[in-house]
Parts: structure tokens; C-alpha cells; sequence
């Protein structure tokens, strides 16, 4: 069964939290919002801020392995899932991460997902990835090498100033 992305006026509901708590606060409105069902699981969407395309998923956490986990993936012409590419018209990846009491953001640009091997292009690409927030600790030297680079793309929400410094700057986009 197709399930076609569906363009929508209104911010469903998994968006209208990150809307309240990072775009309403930079004051950059969120517009072309299009929901992808396939992968409602992770609350896909993309959308546009200012310039840049966005592409949003939500990370789950795994009842056994350290970290969390998100999907990355299209269908081709031939109806086969594959890996974005680092042609997508694609900006900025934001991957929202939940544990507890405890909110955070990753913003990954193709760019970097490109070189990590996540897209396609330079590397075969993954159709999903483990995410490690500021809050967890893997346990193994992978996990460990991974969360080094992540982490430079990652925010959690403190509710300071800083935070929207921080998200901006990992937006490239002007505050308004």
C-alpha cells in the first residue's frame, strides 16, 4: 500500500511541541509542512524555516541498547526503500530526542551525514541510525566514537539563552 506524503496548513500535534519550544521562541515561522506516513512511527515530516529545508523525526528510545534510534529512508521509483541522498533537497536534519524529563535536538546538514555515511552520495548510506544525546553514555568504543561527533550537533533544552544561540547557529539561520 502507497501512502503518498500529504501537505497540511495546520502543525500536527508531535510538531507543535518543537514549534512551541524552538521556532516560536526564535520567532521563525514553520511553513510547507508535509507529513510523511510511512514513517509516522518517528513522526516524519519535512518542512521549511526561512531558506532551509527540513526534514524532522523523532528518535525512540530501545529497551536494550544505550542510546536511541531513528530512521532515515525514502522509496524509489521501484517502491525499494533506500537511504536519503546527499542530493535530496534536504538542509538540516533534526532529530528531537526524549528521555524522561529530559528534551534535546540533534541538527545534522547533509553535509555531515554525507561524510558520516548515513546518506548516500559519497558512501553507501544507512536507512537508520543510533543517536546519542548529552544524556547517555555508551558503553562500547563505537558508540563512544559516534557520540564524539554528534555531539557537536547537539542541543538540549535548558530553557537559557544559550539554547537559541546554539540552535541558530546550528541552523545558519538569522533570528528574527
Amino acid at each position: 500500500m502507497k501512502h503518498k506524503p500529504s501537505v497540511t496548513a495546520a502543525i500536527p500535534p508531535f510538531l507543535n511541541s518543537t514549534k512551541e519550544k524552538l521556532f516560536d521562541r526564535l520567532k521563525l515561522p514553520i511553513t510547507n509542512i508535509t507529513l510523511e506516513p510511512e514513517s509516522s512511527e518517528y513522526d516524519a515530516c519535512h518542512f521549511q524555516v526561512q531558506n532551509k529545508k527540513i526534514r524532522f523525526r523523532q528518535a525512540k528510545v530501545t529497551p536494550k541498547k544505550i542510546g536511541q534510534f531513528v530512521t532515515l529512508w525514502k522509496r524509489n521509483k521501484a517502491g525499494i526503500t533506500e537511504p536519503f541522498d546527499s542530493k535530496d533537497n534536504t538542509d538540516i536534519y533534526i532529530i528531537s530526542a526524549n528521555q524522561k524529563t529530559q528534551i534535546g535536538y540533534f541538527f545534522f546538514t547533509k553535509q555531515i551525514l554525507s561524510e558520516k555515511g548515513i546518506l548516500s552520495g559519497k558512501h553507501e548510506g544507512k536507512r537508520g541510525f543510533r543517536i546519542y544525546p548529552s544524556w547517555d553514555t555508551p558503553a562500547n568504543k563505537q558508540g563512544l566514537s559516534t557520540k564524539k561527533w554528534q555531539i557537536h550537533y547537539f542541543v538540549e533544552l535548558t530553557g537559557k539563552e544559550e539554547d537559541l544561540e546554539s540552535i541558530s547557529k546550528l541552523l545558519g539561520l538569522q533570528r528574527q
